[in-house]
Parts: C-alpha cells; sequence; structure tokens
C-alpha cells in the first residue's frame, strides 16, 4: 500500500499544479510509488526556443515542488526532499519521501490555503505603497527557502531595471520562432487548459509602458486607466546557476509569491531579462550579486484578475 492514499495523491497533485510555469506550460509529470513520490520535468512541455536550457521549467518545477511540500504538511504527512536524487533519469528533478508524522504548522496552513488565490495579475496595480513590513516579510520568505530577494528601491534603479527590460523585451521581438511559440501558448477563450488566456494575459503593451509587457493578444487599457507610477520591484536568485540552484530558487519564488497572496498582493513577473544572456549580466552587475537573477517580479496591491487554467489531475500523472 501506498504511502498517499488516492484521494491524498489527487490532492496534493492538484496543488502542485497550481505553481508558475513560464507561458503556463506547466512543465512538470509525477509518479507515486510505494514509498516516494517522484516529480519530474515534462520535456515535451519545456519551451525550445523560449527555454531552450530548460531553466525555466526547473524554476516552475521547484515551485511545484514548494506546493506539494505544503499541501503534504497540511495532512500532517511533512515529506523530506532529494534533488536530482538519480543521474541516471535526467527528467527525475526531485523525489519526496515521508518524513515523521507531525500537526503542520500555522505558516504552513497559510500559505497551503493561499494556493488557489494566487495566480500572476497582469493589470495595473493601485498607487498604493507596500509597507515596510510587508516587504520585510518577502525578503524573510526568500531567505527561508535559501534564496536572495532583492528590492528595486528608488526611480534610478526602477527605470534602470525596466530599461533591461525594454532591451531583453525588444530583443526577443525580434526573433520570428521565438513569438510563434508565444503566440501558440496564447489562448483565445475560456476552454482551454494551459498556456495564457487572453483574459489572463493583461491589457495590450503600450510604447510608453514602463515595463514592457509580453502581448497575450489582450485589449487596449483605456487611457483614463494605467499602470501604477511607482511598483514595487524585486529581483529573485539563490546561491549559483545550476539545475539545482534553479529547483531551489523555484521553491523560494513560489514561498514569496504565496506570502505575498497571504498579506494580500498582487504580483506578476517578468522573465526577459533572465532569458537574455548579455541583459541578465548587467543585470546581475547592477545588483552586485555573484549569482545571476532567476526573476525579476513586481509587486502591489490590485483589484483581482482572471486566472489561467490548469490540467486536470490526471493528465500530470507520469506512466
Amino acid at each position: 500500500m501506498s504511502w498517499l492514499g488516492p484521494e491524498d495523491f489527487a490532492a496534493v497533485l492538484d496543488a502542485a499544479t497550481r505553481a508558475p510555469s513560464m507561458h503556463n506550460s506547466q512543465p512538470w509529470q509525477f509518479r507515486l510509488h510505494r514509498e516516494h513520490l517522484d516529480l519530474l520535468v515534462d520535456p515535451d512541455r519545456q519551451l525550445p526556443f523560449a527555454d531552450a536550457s530548460g531553466w525555466a521549467a526547473r524554476l516552475g518545477c521547484g515551485a511545484a515542488l514548494f506546493n506539494l511540500r505544503l499541501a503534504l504538511a497540511a495532512r500532517g504527512v511533512p515529506a523530506t526532499v532529494a534533488l536530482l536524487p538519480d543521474r541516471g533519469e535526467p527528467h527525475l528533478v526531485a523525489r519526496l519521501t515521508p518524513a515523521p508524522p507531525r500537526r503542520p504548522l500555522p505558516a504552513e496552513l497559510r500559505l497551503y490555503r493561499a494556493i488557489p488565490r494566487r495566480h500572476s495579475n497582469r493589470a495595473p496595480f493601485l498607487d498604493t505603497p507596500v509597507p515596510v513590513d510587508v516587504r520585510a516579510e518577502l525578503i524573510a520568505a526568500a531567505r527561508a527557502e535559501h534564496a536572495w530577494l532583492d528590492l528595486l528601491l528608488g526611480p534610478v534603479a526602477v527605470e534602470a531595471t525596466a530599461g533591461l527590460v525594454h532591451t531583453a523585451d525588444g530583443l526577443l521581438r525580434l526573433d520570428g520562432a521565438y513569438q510563434s511559440e508565444l503566440s501558440a501558448w496564447t489562448r483565445p477563450d475560456g476552454s482551454a487548459i494551459d498556456g495564457v488566456s487572453v483574459a489572463a494575459g493583461g491589457p495590450a503593451p503600450r510604447p510608453d509602458d514602463l515595463l514592457r509587457r509580453r502581448d497575450f493578444g489582450g485589449p487596449e487599457l483605456p487611457r483614463h486607466r494605467d499602470f501604477e507610477r511607482d511598483p514595487l520591484l524585486a529581483i529573485i536568485g539563490g546561491a549559483g546557476d545550476w539545475p539545482t540552484d534553479q529547483l531551489q530558487v523555484g521553491q523560494a519564488l513560489q514561498r514569496v509569491l504565496l506570502t505575498a497572496t497571504d498579506l494580500g498582493l498582487a504580483a506578476s513577473m517578468f522573465s526577459q531579462p533572465i532569458e537574455v544572456p548579455a541583459v541578465r549580466e548587467q543585470l546581475r552587475l547592477a545588483l552586485g550579486r555573484h549569482a545571476p537573477p532567476q526573476m525579476l517580479l513586481r509587486f502591489g496591491y490590485a483589484v483581482a484578475a482572471p486566472a489561467s487554467p490548469r490540467r486536470p489531475v490526471a493528465d500530470v500523472v507520469a506512466s
């Protein structure tokens, strides 16, 4: 008999699949054994042009892994995690084995309850400052998962980073294969189970936007509405840039995003300056960090926005 029954297995997988991933490609599979649970990257869902190295797929799998950990802990059956446990199986990114049963911690329950409410919000945020104590909690969330989160404070830092986003986005827009891949993952209606729906993709980008966003086919933003004047931007990274580092940062990323959700914040992500190596290096130098950044995030207060769809649990179970 497996350590997880069918109902618990379905429930923890439902939580895991609500993690973020580039273009909502959902690049994960799960395999239940008698004494452990495996998380695998799905090579068929790794984006060949936007993510040729597999960096984004590993980041997404790390986020799914954090959700798995929370879902198991919330059921009183926490797990011990080994990253990349088998060199002979390169698609196996994590193995979870049962730890001694215990009651879930209050913090674990709060973050677990935030999982279904967390999703990227690409719409304008309110011009309401994020308090200092809330910012400190976001930084602490990254540190709890052995990662760092640098907040970009002041107009000079924000505008310099926005310039790097513009540069990277402009270069990516010149890549026809990249843009075709983006279009292929854009979903025009509500019947899809993956990709980014037009409703969730946010408004159409404008030339004068501070932060260049991807175009998911959304409508033009009315001229009486605009994006926030002073966005709270943050960059997350880890100890290095090896696959294990990316998986670890993925867990930290999800902990930060769930902490933000629990605190009433909305968030969106910008990966363009991470995808272009030269721009990523400029960002690293600007931060004064030894390890390269893994994601740029935007936080703020906002009205609710539509979420992107998720595949049913049956579709992510590996044979």
